[in-house]
């Protein structure tokens, strides 16, 4: 074989060759697939069933009225505490008080049904004064009884949970006469977090 047809086999090879890969790179399947992504914020949506828990009128030392309440969490998602905060404002109607009527108001906390065990009823499971209150921040949908029955703390989107509480005017077996005609405005305010 002679050398011009040598090279033009060898240019021809070349040229077949340069076309396959380059008509090879072109010639494959394909197929595409598109991600559409959402992000969106769950929603925290605390309510309170009565939102009026108490209205007490003519208290004299030593009585003390039952409540129950309920704390909903009507959002979408889990409330991992809610804490509760405490403020008033005592109204002096003689401006003759020498102690803080707050002092004189003890709340027992008595059961949060929902975290209880079943076998029994939970005594007072948290107590304190108003005027001590003011300075706390207590978990309300704390599991306070220890058990594996009931709820654990805090509050699942779309549930509640029933509180039982007791509002007492201490009888400290000394003069209140001081407190005679006194209003005490209670705000509680319930902190979803």
């Amino acid at each position: 074989m002679n050398l011009t047809k040598k090279l033009g086999y060898a240019l021809s090879s070349a040229a077949l060759g340069l076309v396959l890969v380059t008509g090879g790179t072109f010639a494959y399947f394909s197929d595409t697939v598109k991600a559409e992504n959402t992000f969106a914020a769950g929603t925290l949506d605390l309510a309170l069933d009565p939102e009026v828990i108490i209205d007490m009128e003519n208290m004299v030392p030593g009585d003390s009225q039952f409540r129950t309440f309920y704390i909903e969490n009507n959002g979408t998602i889990d409330i991992k505490e809610v804490l509760l905060k405490t403020s008033y404002e005592v109204e002096d109607a003689n401006n003759n008080n020498t102690d803080d009527f707050g002092k004189h108001i003890r709340i027992n906390f008595l059961e949060n049904v929902d975290k209880s065990e079943d076998y029994d009823y939970n005594d007072i499971i948290f107590s304190t004064t108003l005027y001590d209150l003011q300075n706390m921040s207590p978990d309300a949908v704390e599991k306070n009884i220890f058990g594996f029955e009931g709820e654990q703390s805090g509050l699942p989107a779309g549930t509640n949970d029933t509180m039982y509480v007791e509002f007492e005017f201490v009888d400290n077996e000394e003069d209140q006469n001081q407190f005679q005609g006194d209003t005490l405005k209670l705000d509680w305010t319930f902190e979803a977090r």
